[in-house]
């Protein structure tokens, strides 16, 4: 591959990434079609049941398209869905060569795309910053490989690693703008994970409420994990304008026959030791709900059981400089530790300065885990 492949399938990328806010639970795609070395195509997905990245890019290349080069994201479906197959669409351009990024984990793809384009004689090449790609479609590439989604618990913390005095009070650790940035990354995910615990104490609504001047925001699904069947129709969170809600009952909850409102559902769950199943409920998101990705806003005691039980896979800290002393409460509820070798691993992605804090991302190493009792 050249340094012109390179910044071709880059610029896919970039347009893939367009519609961070509304391909779910489809993945993002981009496709730039290129010929003598000039761009004459070039189209992402933007929603479910809309053409897809290599339709729009061919219809702007029109008849040129014939003996070009199509750099697509993530591998041309090959099945008829809501939408004809782009793999037909590609070779009844006469599309010469397909730059693929990876392959799509959708078992009603996984590779079925590149086969029908190579047997109609098209030049197939896979790989091109795959590893750029599979990090964009992360939530997707989770829900189809391992049935369920990619879970980011959001932190926020002082520097001295405190979310609030010991009397509760946390309103407001961190700024203005990262307070945006956290609505920003509640609409680039299907659903937004809390307690009834935290929700009831914060009077939260859990919704997106900052605007974007290029098309409307989506409003996440709120599932909150009511144990013991705590919340009520008057609650914030319900009477809140946002997205559907799910509530998640424990098997020996007692709900108060009340007067829902059409927008709020429950199921129940089985109960563990550590309180409601947890995987349980991450393969229901997956499989009946379609969630790619969820973002956790949580106290200290369920953010420390998603790591015990490796379902989350991203933290997302956001640090105050602000310190509240030996009192206040912690960031994270785990196990004491008697040996290094025991701590958790984390592989930070990215530092970013968010107003007046500071927003650290980290990756979850469990290859060396040790869950400790």
């Amino acid at each position: 591959m050249t340094n012109s492949d390179h910044a071709y399938m880059s610029r896919a990328l970039q347009l893939a990434a367009q519609a961070r806010f509304s391909a779910a639970p489809n993945p993002m795609v981009g496709c730039v079609i290129v010929k003598q070395q000039q761009v004459i195509g070039e189209g992402w997905h933007r929603r479910p049941g809309g053409h897809h990245a290599e339709v729009f890019a061919l219809q702007q290349a029109g008849s040129d398209a014939h003996g070009a080069t199509a750099y697509v994201t993530l591998e041309p479906c090959s099945h008829f869905g809501r939408t004809p197959p782009c793999a037909n669409a590609l070779i009844a351009a006469g599309i010469g060569k397909v730059v693929v990024a990876m392959q799509d984990p959708n078992p009603l793809v996984a590779g079925s795309g590149i086969a029908r384009l190579r047997a109609a004689g098209i030049e197939v090449e896979v790989g091109l910053l795959a590893a750029e790609a599979e990090q964009l479609n992360r939530g997707f590439v989770s829900r189809m490989r391992r049935n369920r989604p990619y879970l980011q618990v959001k932190l926020a913390a002082s520097l001295d690693g405190a979310t609030a005095l010991a009397n509760g009070a946390s309103k407001w650790i961190t700024g203005t703008a990262a307070r945006i940035d956290v609505h920003q990354h509640r609409a680039a995910s299907q659903a937004i994970l809390s307690t009834a615990q935290t929700v009831l104490r914060d009077d939260a609504q859990l919704t997106v409420r900052i605007e974007s001047p290029d098309e409307a925001l989506p409003q996440p699904l709120r599932v909150v994990l009511d144990r013991r069947a705590q919340v009520t129709p008057d609650s914030a969170l319900v009477r809140a304008f946002g997205g559907p809600i799910l509530l998640v009952y424990g098997e020996q909850a007692e709900p108060v026959a009340q007067q829902w409102p059409a927008h709020v559902r429950s199921i129940t769950l089985p109960e563990t030791k550590q309180g409601l199943d947890l995987n349980q409920l991450m393969t229901h998101l997956a499989v009946q709900e379609q969630i790619n990705t969820v973002w956790t806003e949580c106290g200290a005691t369920l953010a420390g059981q998603l790591i015990q039980q490796q379902l989350a896979d991203e933290l997302i800290v956001y640090l105050a400089p602000k310190l509240l002393g030996a009192q206040a409460q912690p960031l994270l509820a785990l196990p004491a530790l008697t040996e290094l070798n025991q701590a958790t691993q984390l592989r930070f992605t990215e530092l970013e300065l968010v107003g007046d804090d500071v927003r650290l991302t980290a990756v979850i190493d469990y290859s060396n885990y040790v869950n400790q009792p």
